[in-house]
């Protein structure tokens, strides 16, 4: 196991804009803030989403949208670095009206119709992404 210690930070609450892409506004506002390192979570609920399911034999992402109105069960992620760009790692998991669940990694195309936003920096430790070659992600580099 590879490991970094650090701090909390700045503790943000947002309120997410209305037809606003979920997955852009997060990486805009902490590149906004200056924000390099940290954990967040969403609640809410979207008017469509997309989402995908990292295929660990192909190891290539399969790609799902669902064009109509879901809550926002759970939605947890991670902020970090990649050759100096901005990554915003989250999963969400979604409910439709009769409770089924739907869920993966969050990606762009996933639109909110109400959304709050907690984010948690972390201070004191440095989070880069780098590709790994056992598994065909990028990964912390620890």
């Amino acid at each position: 196991m590879r490991f970094s210690e650090g701090s909390l930070g700045r503790f943000f609450v947002c309120r997410l804009n209305y037809e606003s892409d979920l997955l852009d506004s997060i990486g805009r506002f902490v590149d906004e803030k200056g924000v390099k390192v940290a954990v967040f979570f969403v609640l809410g609920a979207v008017k469509k989403a997309r989402f995908s399911f990292y295929d660990q034999k192909e190891k290539k992402y399969l790609e799902d949208e669902i064009d109509e109105p879901m809550e926002v069960l759970s939605c947890i992620g991670n902020i970090a670095k990649m050759k100096g760009e901005t990554i915003v790692h989250g999963h969400i998991v979604l409910s439709d009206r009769k409770g089924k669940s739907y869920g993966g990694h969050l990606r762009n195309g996933t639109i909110v119709f109400s959304a709050e936003l907690f984010i948690m920096e972390l201070k004191g430790t440095v989070l880069e992404r780098e590709y790994d070659e056992v598994t065909g992600l990028n990964l912390f580099k620890l």
